[in-house]
C-alpha cells in the first residue's frame, strides 16, 4: 500500500463553528455578594469555546490560554445566560475562539439581553495520543468575521512577543 502525503484540511465558514450554550442560574452559582461566581461564568465560556473549537477543527480540541475574559456585568440567580461562541482564527494546529456572554434578566425579560462577559481563549487541536494535530483553516464569511480574524492576529501576535520577553528575561543577561 502506498502513503499518501495528507492534503491539508479543507477550510470552514466562519458559521460552522458557531455555539450557543444556554442555562438559567440558581442559588448554587452564586458567591458570597449574592451574584453569580466569576468561576461559573469561567467554566460557561470554556465550554462553548471548547464546542466551537471541537466543531471546527472536527475532533478533540483543548483549551491552551483564556487571552482574555472581561467581566462587565454581574450576574444575577434567575438570569438566563446565553454563550455565544466562534472560531475568528486558526493557525496550523491552534485555533482562537471568541465568546459574548449575554444575560436575559429575570425580572425583565422584556428587555434587550444584558452583555455580562466577553473572551478569547486559545484551544488546539489533538489527535487521540494527545499530541497537536492540523486544524482547517477558518474562512471569514463578512466584514465582522474578518475584523475578528485581524484582531485575532493582533491578539496572537502579542501572546509570542510577550513569551519571548519573558523568556529572555529568565535566561538573565548575556
Amino acid at each position: 500500500m502506498t502513503d499518501h502525503p495528507s492534503s491539508p484540511p479543507t477550510g470552514k465558514p466562519t458559521s460552522y463553528s458557531r455555539v450557543t450554550l444556554s442555562r438559567i442560574m440558581t442559588a448554587v452559582d452564586v458567591n458570597l455578594y449574592g451574584t453569580v461566581h466569576g468561576g461559573v461564568l469561567m467554566k460557561f465560556v470554556d465550554d462553548v469555546a471548547g464546542a466551537a473549537a471541537a466543531r471546527h477543527s472536527g475532533g478533540t480540541a483543548v483549551t491552551a490560554a483564556i487571552d482574555e475574559i472581561v467581566f462587565s456585568e454581574a450576574v444575577r440567580v434567575g438570569d438566563l445566560v446565553h454563550a455565544h461562541a466562534q472560531v475568528n482564527w486558526t493557525g496550523h494546529t491552534s485555533m482562537e475562539v471568541g465568546v459574548r456572554v449575554v444575560a436575559e434578566r429575570w425580572d425583565s425579560a422584556e428587555d434587550e439581553p444584558v452583555r455580562v462577559a466577553t473572551a478569547y481563549l486559545v484551544f488546539v487541536g489533538v489527535d487521540v495520543g494527545g499530541a497537536p494535530r492540523p486544524v482547517r483553516p477558518v474562512l471569514p464569511e463578512t466584514p465582522e468575521d474578518e475584523r475578528r480574524f485581524r484582531e485575532a492576529e493582533i491578539r496572537r501576535a502579542h501572546r509570542l512577543a510577550r513569551r519571548r520577553a519573558i523568556q529572555a528575561h529568565r535566561a538573565g543577561p548575556v
